[in-house]
């Protein structure tokens, strides 16, 4: 049992499963849209077990790709992944079994969503791949989070509209902005080892400077959806205080590179709770 314990700890530190909290709103945020209120206890479960699912099979794929990269650099050094509390074969379970749990699921909750697991897992597991070779990266990461509304118009409607598309994309830049400013943490490391991070081939001001822009593009594509999705005053609210949040961030990150984890894991994860609660108050109170 103690052995069973101290497993699930390693795997819940190798996925950071706290970190669910960026993904999990937007796609209950689509859901609720979708639905015009209320979607039930049997989509709410089988949506979380698909974002769950999905999630934990990129970050285990991820980490199991990576052990070669996170063994040298201090900031990764003491990850389950690297420091010898999970081997290789274990998490490469893990990570097959969430792959399975999420197609499964994708299975009880439509056709369409079946289908459309199997490129999801795909592009889920590419931002890992990328960064040997495209500092595109960053992008294909926000792209992986960024499916998430459109996971959740598709478990309601059984169909992709268009205004799930405007939120994804905004997703998908809201998170390439702050993985650009997390990534400022590794830039030498990347250089070192030949990474191709837009810190590590473009420097510091122009990584600044183009988060600046994607984070405005969120907030554009933001409101396009919420116009799109014929959505009431509160949600337009949402979009206001998420610019907001956006703009203290990166004032943070301008002041102080060392604030950057206080950033990404606090204000992203507050923007993401934060726009699921008004979203809440427009549609199902």
């Amino acid at each position: 049992m103690q052995n069973i314990k101290k497993l699930l700890q390693n795997l819940n530190e190798l996925v950071m499963f706290k970190h669910s909290i960026f993904s999990l709103p937007f796609i209950f945020i689509a859901m609720i849209v979708s639905a015009d209120g209320w979607f039930g206890w049997k989509l709410f479960f089988l949506g979380v077990l698909a974002a769950v699912s999905a999630r934990n099979f990129a970050m285990g794929f991820n980490r199991y790709v990576d052990i070669d990269i996170d063994k040298d650099n201090p900031r990764t050094a003491n990850r389950p992944s690297v420091d010898g509390r999970l081997n290789k074969n274990t998490i490469l379970i893990f990570t097959i079994v969430n792959a399975f749990v999420f197609v499964l699921v994708a299975f009880f909750i439509n056709s369409l969503a079946f289908w459309l697991s199997f490129p999801i897992l795909l592009i889920l597991g590419g931002y890992s791949l990328f960064k040997r070779f495209s500092s595109l990266a960053h992008l294909i990461l926000g792209l992986s989070l960024g499916l998430a509304p459109i996971a959740g118009v598709v478990a309601v409607e059984g169909q992709i509209t268009l205004w799930s598309i405007f939120l994804s994309i905004g997703v998908m830049f809201w998170v390439a902005g702050f993985d650009l400013l997390y990534s400022l943490q590794d830039i030498e490391y990347d250089k070192e080892l030949k990474l191709h991070s837009i810190p590590s081939v473009y420097g510091s001001k122009c990584t600044l400077f183009l988060s600046q822009i994607f984070h405005s593009l969120t907030i554009l594509f933001w409101i396009f959806f919420a116009y799109l999705s014929l959505s009431g005053f509160f949600i337009y609210v949402a979009v206001f205080a998420s610019a907001v949040v956006l703009y203290f961030e990166h004032l943070i990150v301008n002041r102080d590179f060392t604030k950057i984890d206080k950033v990404f894991f606090t204000l992203n994860g507050y923007l993401g709770i934060m726009f699921l609660i008004f979203v809440i108050i427009d549609k199902v109170i």
